[in-house]
């Protein structure tokens, strides 16, 4: 099998087990029922890993396929345009602390998922015209630095454990 086949294969595993992460993720009951719209963001445990193993290109390629997936299976529109600002930004963010190479798996992942949070609520903003939602972003700042330890703590397992020849 060729090197080419075998990074298509790799990425087409990659892509479906960040869509089972996001399934998992659909069918949790919410973490906090007062407070809409906080998830974990599973799939990012596998967006972590392609950073760190294979590059910008694989974790921007499978976070594309999979928002894209995601909403057409389980969303909407409108949620694919919230989750594409609050991907690329955390994907921007991450893609340039990793290049610099100062902060941890942990603190990248931190960074991201806190991004995140900031694309969205930005693009809320933007598109409700309000800027009341701003004062969200102070609940959103401390769910996102949470759950980007957690999904930092998990990537950081995968790209310690999973060799780099796969």
């Amino acid at each position: 099998m060729s090197k080419k086949t075998k990074n298509v294969a790799f990425i087409g595993v990659c892509t479906a087990l960040a869509l089972v992460l996001s399934y998992i993720e659909a069918i949790l009951p919410p973490l906090f029922a007062a407070v809409p719209g906080i998830k974990m963001g599973l799939p990012n445990i596998i967006i972590m890993f392609l950073l760190y193993r294979r590059g910008p290109a694989a974790a921007i390629a499978v976070s594309l396929i999979r928002m894209l997936l995601v909403s057409l299976l389980f969303g909407n529109m409108m949620a694919l345009m919230y989750s594409l600002a609050g991907a690329m930004l955390s994907l921007i963010v991450m893609i340039i602390l990793r290049r610099l190479n100062f902060l941890s798996t942990v603190g990248v992942s931190v960074a991201g998922g806190v991004s995140h949070n900031i694309g969205q609520i930005l693009t809320a903003m933007l598109l409700l015209e309000t800027a009341e939602l701003g004062y969200y972003l102070v609940v959103l700042t401390i769910t996102g630095t949470v759950s980007g330890m957690l999904i930092g703590l998990c990537g950081a397992a995968l790209i310690k454990h999973i060799p780099n020849k796969i």
